[in-house]
């Protein structure tokens, strides 16, 4: 509950299933912002507030979505991302440059080993930083943003990391959430997606975390921050928050760790609860 009077001095926002919606289009499946929520966007940023791009993407996945909501611009200087659920934070700065500023890493041999043994069909993947993925296996199209380097398993946890994906297109992200609770992945946080997708990250380290850090450098709290999305690997954030908020179509276990729902992305949710502080 905030505050009567209160208002966000950051707007911490999920991408997918949050500010894009998924829509297909002459046989092809494509990201859009809606102009309701680009619009609101652009509201809260022109009010003075700071808009936060919180994602599972990496970096080089998020910097199109800067680009799409157009927040290179005038704006620019207000502009912080929290990329890799939280485990590295960046500065999008003009000219398209990357400034990363913090990054947690941590050794995910174990875990990806340990995962691997339970479900020997899984593909794993880390990222390759400004073009792509290495991957055990190529991933289904459309998952990962980039090129994709197929490459082995060794190769891929040689060296500490900051995010691994997980993706088992044989099972399901029930399975998922089943399989990461029995094998308890010591040293390692995990989120399991919509689909048999599994994030691992270091410990302690969520898009709660990523914001933190934000924060700490304007000057801001938890207490300042409005806070949207729609996805488990938001469920930190939105109980971080001075106010989470979850999409109206977010899983239960979502929707309980916030302080409200919104309505879902396809009914511009994310731009309704802007809409609530700058009308």
């Amino acid at each position: 509950m905030v505050p009567d009077g209160w208002t966000p001095r950051l707007v911490a926002l999920d991408i997918d299933g949050t500010l894009l919606a998924w829509v297909e289009g002459e046989g092809t499946v494509y990201e859009k912002v809606t102009p309701a929520v680009f619009d609101a966007v652009h509201r809260a940023l022109a009010a003075g507030a700071h808009v936060v791009l919180a994602s599972g993407r990496s970096p080089h996945g998020m910097t199109g979505i800067a680009d799409l909501l157009e927040l290179t611009g005038q704006e620019q200087d207000r502009l912080w991302v929290v990329a890799s659920n939280g485990a590295v934070v960046f500065r999008y700065l003009p000219g398209g440059e990357v400034e990363i500023v913090h990054e947690d890493v941590f050794d995910a041999g174990p875990a990806v080993r340990a995962i691997l043994e339970a479900r020997p069909t899984a593909r794993v993947a880390v990222e390759e930083r400004g073009t792509g993925y290495r991957v055990t296996e190529p991933f289904p199209d459309g998952e990962l943003t980039g090129e994709m380097y197929p490459t082995t398993v060794d190769d891929l946890v040689r060296e500490p990391v900051s995010r691994v994906i997980v993706r088992d297109p044989e099972a399901t992200a029930d399975d998922f959430v089943a399989l990461a609770a029995s094998l308890g992945l010591h040293g390692t946080d995990y989120v399991v997606g919509w689909t048999a997708w599994l994030d691992l990250t270091p410990v302690g380290v969520s898009k709660a975390s990523g914001l933190e850090h934000v924060c700490a450098e304007l000057g801001l709290t938890a207490a300042d921050v409005l806070a949207i999305g729609d996805g488990r690997n938001d469920v930190e954030m939105l109980r971080w928050a001075g106010r989470g908020v979850a999409m109206g179509q977010a899983v239960e276990v979502v929707r309980e760790a916030a302080d409200a729902v919104t309505e879902t992305v396809f009914d511009d949710g994310a731009a309704v609860e802007i809409g609530r502080w700058f009308p």
